[in-house]
């Protein structure tokens, strides 16, 4: 029987003090309780309807969490969602450590990107350009912010993050530091390397001054049209897919 504690711990997971006190998230929706069910995130509760159950049999009997049938509405009163009809699991944060960083592989570094649905977005994309470690500034968003997990679909679960002093991971990288600019080198006439360190700015500043010092390589999306600038999420799609374009005709 799910208790009253049980739903307000879960509650309060929507807080970051929360999160960072208990060392807890929650996910919710049939499509990111999947993903974390099939990873290796430590799972504690599962809460889950019986058309989920039905749907999803196997990767519940494996789950050592504790297990909860319960009905859409207690899902929704738990969860964030206003309709949710599936599941919502507890897991473990995972420890902030450095990454270990192998050549040659491309690494995202985000500098002081505050909107969670844009961090989330830029999670997903990094996930389909098969980019897994995403270094963040300690301005950046909370990972484990329920905006960023759902706007993620999932992505979340293949992703590596350290969150530290930007500037004194770039200092110590030995990797070529490329950034997005308003001006910069023509990103389509630019030779990428398969072997870098890829820097996108706050929504609204770019760039911070201390990081573009450290950037060896400046780039820019070229304009046709009249828009003052692009999302950061969609400035990351557009910078990875040309990396990636790079190396394929290779």
């Amino acid at each position: 029987m799910l208790s009253k504690n049980t739903v307000k711990f879960i509650k309060s997971l929507q807080q970051k003090k929360f999160r960072r006190q208990e060392n807890s998230f929650f996910v919710e929706g049939a499509k990111n309780v999947t993903e974390l069910l099939r990873s290796e995130y430590e799972i504690t509760h599962l809460l889950f309807t019986e058309t989920f159950e039905i749907e999803n049999i196997s990767l519940i009997k494996r789950c050592g969490a504790e297990k909860y049938k319960v009905t859409q509405k207690v899902l929704e009163s738990a969860g964030s969602f206003q309709s949710n009809d599936a599941a919502l699991a507890v897991a473990k944060i995972k420890e902030n450590e450095p990454l270990k960083l192998e050549k040659p592989e491309l690494i995202l570094a985000l500098d002081d990107v505050r909107d969670p649905g844009n961090l989330g977005t830029i999670i997903r994309i990094a996930d389909w350009y098969g980019l897994n470690k995403i270094i963040c500034s300690p301005q950046c968003a909370d990972i484990y912010n329920p905006k960023v997990l759902n706007s993620s679909m999932g992505s979340f679960t293949r992703m590596n993050y350290f969150y530290t002093e930007l500037h004194k991971f770039l200092e110590n990288c030995n990797k070529p530091i490329f950034g997005a600019f308003l001006e910069g080198d023509n990103i389509y006439e630019s030779e990428l390397p398969a072997d870098a360190v890829i820097v996108m700015g706050n929504e609204s500043k770019g760039i911070s001054p201390e990081i573009e010092k450290l950037i060896s390589h400046k780039l820019t999306i070229p304009q046709f049209g009249q828009a003052e600038s692009l999302n950061v999420a969609i400035a990351t799609a557009v910078i990875c897919d040309n990396f990636r374009r790079f190396q394929w005709k290779k």
